[in-house]
């Protein structure tokens, strides 16, 4: 089953299982897998959960937990900032390394019952409700923190793809358009951002431009914006509120 945030496969093919593993590590997305496993941990100290079946979850910070039937708390785990990739052995591990201290927790995966990717976005910190929209006020007050010359035009455009998030042009008349992410912008955000120029090309010809504005990008993100001539300007998110609005122009 695949949807726009989440891809599940039950009892999946080793493919299938490499596929969704590698995708969400690569896009930062949340991997869960139900799975019968055995652990071993090395690191501070060592130890080894036998066979049983477990929940196993990945987050896009690095956090890793396996979560047995019972209890709230995780059998094993490893914080933020760990790294983990699959490895093909006799049966694939699920390994995550924390580089300091050395630690590495190693799933061995004997049976994977249903593998899933959510795509998740979640901004409950209050204090940065609302901040795309900031950033589009910051950006109509300050436009030369794209570029020198760049005039924002317009704000939550309709065109025929979507809404562009900011419409304008830069100082040789060409059309911008800019998708603001106020987290790390994840590979959707370069397909929103090709589709919009990819439709705005077929009315206006190639002088159209297109710039994702974020505090950071995954790898990925930036190998596609690469490959798609696409542009990333980094923009952090404003702390708070405040200003006028931009006014809005005519393009043409």
């Amino acid at each position: 089953m695949s949807l726009d945030k989440v891809k599940v496969a039950v009892s999946p093919s080793l493919d299938e299982l490499i596929k969704l593993v590698d995708s969400a590590l690569l896009e930062g997305s949340m991997l869960t897998i139900f799975a019968r496993c055995k652990v071993h941990y090395d690191g501070r100290a060592k130890s080894e959960l036998g066979s049983g079946d477990r929940v196993i979850i990945v987050k896009s910070d690095g956090a890793f937990l396996i979560h047995q039937n019972k209890k709230r708390e995780p059998v094993n785990w490893q914080p933020p900032g760990s790294r983990a990739r699959l490895e093909l052995r006799d049966k694939p591990v699920l390994v995550s390394v924390r580089r300091k201290p050395r630690e590495t927790l190693e799933v061995e995966l004997e049976e994977v019952y249903m593998v899933s990717t959510f795509r998740a976005e979640d901004y409950e910190e209050l204090a940065l409700t609302g901040s795309e929209a900031e950033m589009a006020e910051m950006i109509f007050q300050n436009p030369e923190i794209i570029e020198s010359g760049f005039k924002p035009l317009f704000r939550e455009k309709p065109i025929k793809h979507g809404i562009v998030d900011i419409l304008g042009q830069d100082r040789k008349g060409n059309i911008v358009v800019l998708e603001l992410k106020r987290r790390k912008a994840e590979l959707h955000a370069v397909s929103q951002l090709k589709r919009y120029v990819e439709a705005l090309r077929e009315e206006y010809g190639e002088g159209v431009r297109g710039i994702l504005v974020a505090p950071s990008l995954t790898s990925g993100a930036e190998r596609l914006l690469r490959d798609e001539g696409l542009e990333f300007k980094k923009v952090e998110p404003p702390k708070r509120r405040g200003g006028k609005k931009g006014r809005q122009a005519t393009l043409f």
